[in-house]
């Protein structure tokens, strides 16, 4: 199976097999085990399918998209400092919830994904405050989170036209590239954030030319990290992976999805404040 840049999804196709039963993998060079006698899968899962990836996907951003409406709610009608707070936790447990399901190879932990869509929820309500200018009293702040939604679902949909049309094939020289772009931009960022904190230096956030130039970069990036997701995901139904790895696959998606919501967001966000 060719591997994904996503790292939630790079775990998922780094431990698939021939075969997927519950908790034990035949090995082909021992038929019949340590002692003899013929293995038998300790219990056969019902594989995933298409449904199974679009519901749990479905539940999950549904979960992100509850709580960043309750998170919208507190900044809005009880207190904007309660909701950065909850802002940052939600940031802080999303990338730990994350860094636990990748490695700690719970591929298809239900309780793993929805913590981890509760979190980012949390994170996307604070972080829409923030960008949309509703914190500080920007009365357009709702038509430009719309615009971002509308922006984030067009990409997403349009992305799947592409993967499936075979526009853009997925290929290990693809996913290098990939892999390889995402590295670069990932250092840009921590470089832009250490400077922001220590040297008040901060190009790639200021609205600037340079910023409005990386966030579209960054749009691109998320864009064709789908076309990387949708054929792990594809290939993981085709080789009859069990059903509950569709917990991990959308993760996966909804870890794109936040990103990308994010980088339109703020783009439009530099617009605004022109």
């Amino acid at each position: 199976m060719r591997s994904s840049n996503n790292p939630v999804l790079k775990s998922l196709s780094e431990v698939r097999t021939t075969n997927y039963y519950g908790g034990y993998q035949q090995q082909a060079h021992d038929p019949y085990g340590q002692y003899g006698a013929p293995q038998q899968p300790l219990q056969a899962e019902r594989p995933m399918t298409v449904d199974d990836v679009v519901t749990n996907t479905g539940i999950t951003l549904g979960v992100i998209i509850a709580l960043a409406a309750v998170n919208f709610g507190i900044a809005a009608f009880v207190n904007v400092k309660l909701s950065l707070l909850l802002t940052l936790i939600g940031a802080i447990g999303g990338l730990v919830t994350v860094l636990v399901g990748t490695f700690g190879k719970k591929y298809g932990s239900k309780a793993i994904t929805l913590t981890y869509a509760a979190f980012e929820g949390l994170f996307v309500g604070g972080i829409s405050v923030v960008l949309s200018g509703f914190i500080v009293g920007k009365q357009n702040a709702g038509l430009l989170i719309g615009e971002a939604i509308i922006g984030t679902l067009g990409v997403f949909l349009g992305m799947l036209y592409v993967y499936k049309t075979g526009a853009v094939k997925v290929t290990p020289r693809f996913n290098r590239i990939m892999t390889g772009a995402l590295i670069g931009v990932l250092v840009l960022m921590l470089g832009n954030m250490v400077g922001a904190m220590f040297f008040g230096f901060n190009p790639l956030r200021d609205g600037g030319p340079i910023a409005i130039a990386f966030s579209l970069v960054c749009i691109v990036l998320a864009a064709l990290s789908f076309i990387s997701d949708f054929d792990v995901a594809e290939q993981l139904i085709r080789e009859g992976a069990p059903a509950r790895y569709s917990w991990g696959v959308a993760m996966g998606l909804a870890v794109t999805l936040v990103w990308l919501y994010t980088e339109i967001l703020r783009l439009l966000s530099y617009f605004q404040s022109r």
